[in-house]
């Protein structure tokens, strides 16, 4: 990024993808540019979903379900959000809370570990942030004004961070907190404070 390219198109919808995309697109935005975006944790979100279809086995497309916070170690999964058919997953799930807790914490570390298998097994990751990155632009090429958990900069926060977010034409026209969880919302300060220590380094660089 340079002042050049912020003089080109100061208006322009910048997406960071590079890992970390959160603290980077923070970075992005010392240069000046306002809509700027991270991919954040849109591709935990739909790992998640897919991975609850699969203990359902149900359609992908029957899942609503989000991943919050830092694409990182320190996201949050919004378990009490989670629905199938608009019923909260874990009572759909009907096993015993010992049962509930094994599959929980299996599917945690599928979702928040998933980069690093897939880097071990392929030595790369690009095809699921390819496909998200092109769901992205086609969102705001076409103004859809969809609603996906993506990452943008909260004043709240004082970090970028994925919460549901209306995206179009102008980025992020508006940003969704949904009920949480004390506990999650817990959760997710301390995935803010992780990002802000983490843009902290970046930035001494």
């Amino acid at each position: 990024m340079t002042i050049h390219q912020l003089k080109a198109a100061a208006e322009a919808v910048v997406l960071v993808v590079t890992d970390p995309p959160d603290p980077l697109a923070d970075f992005t935005r010392r240069f000046g540019f306002k809509r700027v975006l991270s991919s954040g944790t849109f591709l935990d979100s739909l790992r998640l979903r897919f991975h609850l279809a699969q203990r359902l086995n149900v359609d992908l497309h029957s899942v609503g379900a989000q991943v919050l916070g830092e694409h990182g170690t320190s996201e949050v999964l919004l378990w009490s959000g989670a629905r199938v058919g608009g019923a909260p997953v874990l009572s759909v799930l009907g096993w015993s809370e010992q049962e509930r807790d094994e599959v929980r914490r299996g599917i945690e570390r599928e979702v928040r570990y998933a980069n690093i298998t897939i880097i071990e097994g392929n030595q790369a990751s690009q095809y699921g942030i390819g496909m998200v990155s092109a769901r992205i632009v086609e969102a705001v090429l076409f103004d859809e004004r969809v609603g996906i958990p993506i990452g943008s900069f909260n004043p709240k926060y004082g970090v970028t961070l994925s919460l549901p977010s209306i995206l179009g034409r102008e980025g992020v026209v508006q940003v969704l907190e949904p009920e949480m969880s004390e506990q999650e919302r817990g959760a997710l300060q301390r995935s803010a404070d992780a990002l802000r220590s983490a843009f902290a380094r970046i930035d001494s660089l």
